[in-house]
């Protein structure tokens, strides 16, 4: 039987205490356990940032990617062999900035992916600097007198670009977030997950405390096949006003789904193709 020491490295965590790194790992291990994510099934891939120690930690066949590319290679991987489950964990710099543009084009492409953005709102592997999800006015190392910049929505960017599952949880809520990661695996096409995390060492505005002040869940009358009003659900972000949930969700054929060329996933024997470059 599959279960939670499977997924023990012989690494321990190094995130900060508080971290909200910690119970988003803890949800993502609970929801494995629960479906049976193993390594005959299942791929992470990581982008660069405090999110990317997570493969470290858990013992899946993982990659880790240059600043901002996690999702090329996860879409290489989808398409090589469409059957695995492929998780990206990526942060609010890492996805938005250096990697916005592959964002952009991988929800347009609705490719079958499960995208986890750790969004705590600051560069923190860096040390502290404004990323695109920092609030206006925040104050930081990269921004002394006030960051004069509006933080980027990455709900209203997912929506607009193409994305067929988009969901918000808040890392804290282990539970909840186990299963809106389980409803994302489970949907065909680009499922992404906003998920609200605190960093206690360089931002104190974005604390679990604020989070759980501020935040709602989004009731049954919302119409989640509404684009549009998934949309207006997504602009909402601020006092008592950051809403949880799944706010679209949507079936339309994935880019795995279309035609491509078959090829074995067997592996081979590749000593006579390197022997070439010897």
């Amino acid at each position: 039987m599959f279960n939670l020491s499977d997924l023990t490295t012989s690494y321990s965590p190094n995130w900060c205490p508080g971290c909200g790194n910690f119970p988003l790992w803890a949800a993502f291990k609970d929801a494995a356990v629960q479906n049976g994510w193993d390594n005959t099934n299942s791929v992470l891939v990581a982008g660069i940032g405090c999110h990317g120690h997570i493969v470290n930690f858990t013992k899946l066949t993982s990659f880790e990617g240059l600043h901002g590319r996690a999702l090329p290679i996860a879409t290489g991987i989808k398409i090589a062999n469409p059957n695995l489950n492929v998780f990206v964990f990526t942060g609010d710099g890492d996805c938005l900035a250096e990697g916005g543009n592959h964002f952009i084009h991988t929800c347009r492409r609705n490719h079958d992916l499960t995208i986890l953005l750790h969004d705590n709102g600051v560069y923190a592997l860096t040390t502290g600097q404004t990323s695109p999800t920092s609030p206006k006015g925040y104050k930081s190392k990269s921004t002394p007198e006030g960051n004069v910049d509006e933080p980027l929505n990455p709900l209203a960017i997912a929506i607009t670009a193409g994305a067929t599952f988009v969901a918000r949880e808040y890392a804290g809520n282990i539970k909840g977030l186990t299963e809106i990661i389980t409803k994302a695996n489970e949907h065909e096409g680009l499922a992404f997950v906003d998920i609200l995390q605190p960093c206690f060492t360089f931002n104190k505005e974005f604390t679990h405390e604020f989070f759980r002040e501020n935040c709602y869940y989004i009731g049954p009358d919302h119409d989640g096949t509404n684009r549009q009003s998934a949309y207006t659900k997504a602009l909402e972000f601020g006092i008592k006003q950051i809403p949880l949930g799944i706010f679209y969700q949507v079936d339309k054929p994935s880019y795995e789904s279309r035609p491509l060329i078959e090829h074995s996933t067997t592996p081979k024997n590749l000593e006579d193709l390197f022997k070439k470059y010897i």
